[in-house]
């Protein structure tokens, strides 16, 4: 086959910056090239406009363009015919549900909308009102799908229900790792207490909470530290220009001694930030999967998770993981105490989760469903 995808980021020099839907994305097409199959991305938004191969794939860079009106409407239908120009040898195309990009595109080949998180998705779950123009505009788009894929079964069948859609048309596949890359030679090599969490510094990862939660762990386990890796952002909630500025004046004195900001840093680099945590804390209140998680156990971390939803695909809590509501912060730091003091606990979570990832997120494994599934799309 011949497989497009159509999407914002990936994770390439010559491209911005990615984050877990590019990584996604990128694991699948080094697998698919990998079993033979013909891979074309086609990335929107950027700088320049530009072709080229690598690896086995055909890159396509496409450049934003600016008008004076209805801006919305005009690229998206100069994606369109940038698609289809390029589409005669192209069985299959996939887009990202975000933002609605395949509204008002009339494509020549099968569409299947992978669910990444729409804004109608994370609106709803974080209980914000959503525009009207993104709620119509991921309407339309969905309309334009043949098959829809998502990374778990809760973000799918939320998905599908705040779409109106019929769930027959849902394939749950989880998103892959290529587990070579994420092999930890010494897992109990780390450094003692050390806690880590990976994302963009925005509310609806729980970053007010981990730091509520850091303040009473700093008070039992002083020599204890906390590190954040991701861009800032502005707060949807106060109108603040920085997260990190809000997040400072809820921390105690004891604790701004204790976290050091990363900020964003190269995808190489965090998987070294990753070996030397003790612990990684991802208390989300909205994700569809969370990448940072499975990478994470992969690389056989303790992980303290959310509970909400998608994450019940992800940890077997007490087992290869543990998991909380973002909002108990009291369970948090209980469980991450615990984690401190017990080594056989940390050491055999640890285990459990690289076990786990192997079983359930192996892109080695992952890629035949995917390939199986746009083969029944384009069959039907």
């Amino acid at each position: 086959m011949h497989i497009a995808y159509l999407t914002p980021e990936y994770p390439h020099l010559k491209l911005g910056n990615s984050g877990g839907m590019g990584t996604s994305i990128k694991n699948l097409v080094t697998a698919i090239v990998a079993e033979g199959h013909q891979v074309s991305l086609f990335v929107y938004g950027q700088k320049i406009d530009e072709v080229f191969s690598e690896g086995g794939v055909t890159f396509h860079i496409i450049k934003q363009k600016r008008y004076g009106y209805g801006g919305f409407f005009l690229y998206r239908k100069h994606i369109s015919r940038y698609l289809n120009k390029y589409s005669d040898n192209i069985d299959i195309i996939e887009a990202p549900d975000w933002t609605g990009i395949t509204a008002f595109m009339k494509l020549k080949k099968p569409l299947v909308i992978r669910f990444h998180g729409s804004d109608t998705y994370f609106c709803h779950i974080e209980g914000r009102l959503q525009k009207k123009k993104n709620a119509y505009f991921e309407k339309q788009a969905v309309k334009k799908a043949i098959g829809f894929i998502a990374p778990t079964t809760f973000a799918g069948e939320e998905s599908m229900r705040l779409f109106n859609l019929p769930l027959s048309k849902l394939k749950v596949i989880h998103y892959g790792l290529e587990l070579a890359q994420f092999n930890n030679d010494n897992p109990d090599d780390f450094s003692s207490k050390r806690l880590l969490n990976i994302g963009t510094l925005i509310r609806k990862k729980g970053v007010f909470q981990l730091v509520e939660m850091f303040n009473k762990i700093i008070v039992n386990h002083p020599d204890a530290t906390l590190y954040f890796i991701g861009a800032d952002s502005n707060d949807v909630k106060t109108g603040k220009d920085s997260t990190w500025e809000l997040m400072q004046e809820l921390m105690s004195p004891a604790s701004k001694k204790a976290i050091t900001y990363l900020g964003k840093i190269p995808y190489s680099q965090v998987k070294n930030e990753i070996e030397k945590a003790h612990v990684c804390v991802f208390p989300s209140l909205a994700e569809t999967l969370g990448m940072v998680t499975i990478e994470s156990m992969a690389l056989q971390k303790a992980v303290v998770n959310t509970d909400i939803g998608w994450a019940q695909d992800l940890i077997e809590h007490g087992k290869d993981g543990f998991m909380h509501h973002p909002d108990d912060v009291e369970a948090f730091v209980n469980t991450i105490q615990t984690l401190f003091q017990d080594a056989h606990l940390t050491q055999k979570i640890s285990l459990n989760a690289r076990q786990s990832v192997a079983q359930k997120f192996d892109i080695s494994k992952l890629v035949h469903k995917n390939i199986a599934y746009y083969k029944n799309v384009i069959a039907s």
